[in-house]
């Protein structure tokens, strides 16, 4: 059994609550837009395994440290990770195939910075955006997410409310 955090869009933005609400997870994903390659630091210092990936605002030390696809499996789930991935009907060019050829049970992007849960019946797996973490951007509320993985099974999915972005 894993407790795993998510979170994606941070955009530089370090939140001391990350840590507070990830303090005990076994591992911490970050579907991109991560900004300053800090944040994944802090991240690693809260938690021994952090997986990341890049996004459409990431540069420089972010970019050679974090891939555009991450593709794992953990407690027996396939994990299919990616920025900009769109959703189940409506996936990013190039998507829907991937997703057939890696045959994942979970699927994490962030980019919209719009909290989503969806399950696609066709691919069979289920779609998750944990909105945005950061101020930036269009967002009513900065969220985070945690689960469980236990066995082939995905669990006790929590959404974490931040508060609301200050426009």
């Amino acid at each position: 059994m894993k407790k795993i955090g998510i979170l994606s869009d941070t955009h530089s933005c370090w939140d001391d609550r990350f840590a507070i609400h990830f303090k005990d997870c076994d591992e911490i994903w970050h579907a991109g837009d991560v900004g300053d390659i800090s944040v994944i630091a802090r991240l690693e210092g809260v938690c021994p395994v952090v997986r990341a990936v890049r996004g459409n605002i990431d540069h420089g030390p972010v970019v050679k440290r974090c891939p555009e696809i991450e593709s794992f499996e953990t407690e027996g789930v396939k994990v299919w990770m990616t920025h900009i991935g769109g959703y189940p009907g409506r996936y990013a060019p190039g998507v829907r195939r991937m997703l057939i050829e890696a045959r994942p049970q979970l699927m994490v992007a962030g980019h919209s910075h719009i909290l989503k849960v969806q399950y696609d019946k066709e691919l069979s797996l289920l779609h998750i955006n944990p909105g945005a973490a950061g101020y930036h951007g269009w967002q009513r509320e900065r969220t985070l997410m945690r689960l469980i993985l236990d066995e082939g099974n995905i669990r006790d999915l929590e959404v974490i409310e931040l508060g609301k972005l200050k426009i």
